[in-house]
């Protein structure tokens, strides 16, 4: 079966670079899912979020005429999410607690930082 710009089809990862990851396809052929095709969040390290052997579904962007399969994951559902994303996802509560702990642990770095710049608490200031 010739593969189709804009298909969906179901792929096993072969291996994991820096870069993406490296998928045949159900027909045999091999492509390439860059890192940034991955997931619609900033992907830093793809291991987060795949691993060798993994079935996927992935898009097929293109295909040029050296053979060269371009694959998307993040493409293939319709509301632009990746299914196949190992980071649990949060409910606005639990990214709102995690950033005001966050928040709070900056400020209090901040006035420790200040206050040893100043002397500390309490010190008279020598003039």
């Amino acid at each position: 079966m010739p593969l189709e710009v804009g298909a969906i089809v179901e792929g096993v990862v072969t291996g994991i670079t820096h870069f993406g990851a490296f998928v045949q396809l159900e027909n045999g052929e091999t492509g390439l899912v860059h890192i940034s095709e991955v997931a619609n969040v900033y992907v830093k390290d793809i291991n987060e979020h795949l691993q060798k052997k993994d079935k996927i579904k992935v898009k097929i962007l293109s295909v040029d005429g050296k053979g060269k399969i371009a694959l998307s994951i993040k493409q293939t559902s319709s509301n632009g999410r990746s299914h196949n994303s190992r980071i649990p996802r949060q409910s606005f509560e639990d990214k709102m607690n995690k950033f005001l702990k966050e928040s709070d642990e900056r400020l209090l770095d901040l006035r420790r930082n200040t206050e040893s710049k100043r002397g500390g608490r309490g010190s008279p200031l020598v003039r």
